[in-house]
C-alpha cells in the first residue's frame, strides 16, 4: 500500500532567537536568517508534491511554510482554510484545486507557553535565577515555568490534533508538511518514535531543517531522514 510522507520544520529562526530570548506565545517574526533558512528548506523540498500543510498560528511558522512554498517546483499556491471563528462555509474561497494546496492553522501546533519568561534574555534569567533551576525549566518534561505550560502540556495538546487531523491523513498516503516549533515537534516525535519522557526534552531541532518520515498505513515509521 502507498505510503505517506511527513515533513516537520521548525520554522526559520525568529527575531528573539536571535536575540536569545524566551519566546514561547508572543508571535515574533522571522530575522533575515531565518528567512534565508526557510528558503532554504524550501529548496531541499522543491520537488516534494504536498497534499495539504498545517501550521500554528504564531506568524514565524507561517512565515517559514509560505517562503517553503515559494520553492515549490509544484507552483501550488498555499490556500489557508479556517476552520474556527466566525467565517462561514459560504466564505470559504474554492479554486482550482491542481493548483492549490489547503493550509490549515491551529494553535494546538503553537510552541510551548513560556507563562512570565517570554520576552526575557536567557542569559540573564540563568543569572536571575541560577542555571540549573533555569534548565529544569527548559529541558524538564513535567516541570513548568512560572506561569507557563510544560513540555507535558504541550504533548497534551499537540498530540491529539495530530493524531485526528494529520496521521489519518498519512496513514491514507498523504504527503504532509507541518512548519511548527520546537516543542511542539519534539511532541509529534516523541510520540512518532515511541520516545520516553525522559529524553524528549534533550531532542534538539535545528531551525529551518526538514525532517523527513515515511508512514505506512498503520501509522508506523518506516524511515526518517533529515535533509540539510
Amino acid at each position: 500500500m502507498k505510503t505517506g510522507t511527513l515533513v516537520l520544520v521548525r520554522h526559520g529562526q525568529s527575531v528573539w532567537n536571535l536575540e536569545n530570548r524566551f519566546t514561547g506565545w508572543v508571535d515574533v517574526p522571522l530575522s533575515k536568517k531565518g528567512i534565508q533558512e526557510a528558503k532554504k528548506a524550501g529548496k531541499l523540498l522543491k520537488h516534494y508534491d504536498f497534499d495539504v500543510a498545517y501550521t500554528s498560528t504564531l506568524i514565524r511558522a507561517i512565515e517559514t511554510l509560505y517562503f517553503i512554498f515559494n520553492e515549490s517546483k509544484t507552483q501550488k499556491v498555499p490556500i489557508i482554510h479556517h476552520t474556527e471563528g466566525k467565517l462561514h462555509t459560504w466564505a470559504a474561497y474554492k479554486g482550482d484545486v491542481k493548483k492549490e494546496i489547503p493550509v490549515f492553522e491551529h494553535d494546538a501546533l503553537d510552541e510551548r507557553y513560556y507563562g512570565a519568561l517570554q520576552g526575557l534574555n536567557k542569559q540573564k534569567t540563568a543569572r536571575q535565577y541560577g542555571k540549573e533551576k533555569v534548565r529544569i525549566w527548559r529541558r524538564s518534561f513535567e516541570i513548568r515555568p512560572p506561569e507557563g505550560e510544560s513540555l507535558k502540556d504541550t504533548a497534551k495538546r499537540t498530540i491529539p490534533y495530530f493524531r485526528k487531523e494529520i496521521l489519518t491523513k498519512l496513514k491514507k498516503g498523504q504527503n504532509v508538511l507541518v512548519a511548527a516549533h520546537g516543542n511542539s515537534l519534539r511532541s509529534i516525535i516523541m510520540f512518532l518514535e515511541s520516545i520516553p519522557e525522559a529524553t524528549i526534552p534533550s531532542l534538539e531541532l535545528p531551525t529551518g531543517v526538514p525532517v523527513v518520515y515515511h508512514i505506512d498505513y498503520k501509522g508506523n515509521v518506516i524511515k526518517k531522514k533529515m535533509l540539510h
